[in-house]
Formats: C-alpha cells, structure tokens, sequence
C-alpha cells in the first residue's frame, strides 16, 4: 500500500480492547507472516478509554469512516458469551448491517462478512478466547501453553490451594489471567509479557487456537495479506 495522509483513516483496521491484546495479535501475527501495519492496522482506545464498552459504543461512528474497507474487532466474551455476542449484533445493526445476515451466535473459526451494499465495510468478528466459551484474552494465551508443560499443572495446583484457603484475591472470571501470569513468572526470563512469549516461542504459534485465529485474520483481509509459510 502506498504512503497516506497522516490524517487519513488506515483502509484496514483490526481493532482490539487494549495494550495486552495489541502486544498479543501483533506478536502472533509475526509468527504467521502476517504483515502488520502494511496490511491492516492493530488499533486500540485512547489511555483513559480502553474496554469493550468503549470499543463498541464507538462502532456506529468508526463504521461511517470514509477511507475505511475493512473492520476486524477482537473483544473479550467476559462472563456471558450470547450478551457479547447480542451487544455486537445491536452496533453492527444499528450501522445498517441487516440484521438478518448477522449470526445468532459467534461462529466457531471467527465472522466474517462481506456486504453486498457497497455503502457498508467489510466486517469480522472475533470473540475471545475462542468464540465459543466465556473467558478474556489470558483465556485464549492459556490455550498457546505447550500442552507437555510441567509448569502448568503445578501453577494450577497453587491456585488451587489459594482459593481452597480464601486467599485468592481475583474473581472466577480473571483465574486465567493469574495463571498464565503465574506460570509466566516461572520462566527463564521471569515475568516475560504476553506478546513477548510468543516471539519467544515460550508460548506455541503451533496451538491450534492460534491457526484458528491466524486463518481468520487472513480470511478477513485475504486481499491485503500474502500466503504464510505455515
């Protein structure tokens, strides 16, 4: 893609919640020889606005941009999957995507859905951790662990007991987070981020997860990224 007004909006967008999660997909898409920012943009709130209420709120709004063609939104499913889900359903309506084209539920490898109104953006649509289960973004980097790890059943096992005593002082929702920060911590370079591990190879492209994903960012900007080597 040729150079740009620094004022003019990036054609393609994926947006996300936060930090973390910009540090993550970047990270892993390094992996896939997706090539960022070339292809798309990984673009996240403002300090002071981060979350998924203000990525959502700010859709109907982002969605109008003019130099925009495609939209990818990566959000966290939190505690209830099908209330995500409907919030989606209702900003992507509201911006006159017909309702009837839009799924009851999130597909299992990711949404994506190209218009037939020339007016409306290519749209995707992935909830994490897998578009399946309730759970953040630490949910979905937990399933990037080697599956053979010793660690984890012994970070595992500390959590446990934790709670077993009423100690833990994070709620059921962010265990995945104190796991994967907890076995993190256990590394050769302690307390390593996220997005580092994976270039690292700490955490594993292999995780079938992490294909999932990876196909889905290619198939939503399949015209923009050129083929990975695996």
């Amino acid at each position: 893609m040729g150079k740009r007004s620094k004022n003019l909006t990036p054609p393609n967008q994926l947006l996300v919640e936060g930090k973390n999660d910009y540090h993550v997909i970047c990270n892993l898409c390094k992996q896939y020889n997706i090539n960022i920012p070339n292809t798309f943009e990984v673009k996240f709130p403002e300090p002071g606005a981060e979350g998924v209420k203000n990525l959502l709120d700010g859709l109907p709004v982002k969605l109008k941009e003019e130099n925009l063609r495609i939209l990818g939104i990566v959000v966290d499913a939190d505690q209830d999957l099908a209330a995500r889900w409907q919030s989606i359903r209702g900003k992507l309506s509201a911006s006159g995507y017909p309702e009837s084209d839009i799924p009851d539920s999130p597909q299992e490898k990711g949404w994506v859905y190209q218009p037939k109104n020339l007016f409306l953006k290519r749209v995707g649509v992935w909830v994490m951790p897998n578009n399946q289960l309730p759970g953040m973004l630490e949910d979905f980097v937990a399933l990037l662990m080697p599956e053979d790890d010793k660690l984890r059943p012994k970070a595992e096992e500390i959590l446990r007991e934790i709670e077993r005593d009423g100690l833990n002082r994070y709620g059921e929702i962010h265990r995945a987070k104190a796991l994967i920060h907890t076995w993190l911590a256990w590394q050769e370079t302690p307390g390593m981020p996220m997005g580092l591990a994976i270039t690292a190879r700490v955490l594993r492209r292999e995780s079938a997860i992490a294909q999932v994903f990876a196909d889905w960012l290619q198939q939503l900007f399949q015209a923009e990224i050129p083929e990975t080597n695996g």
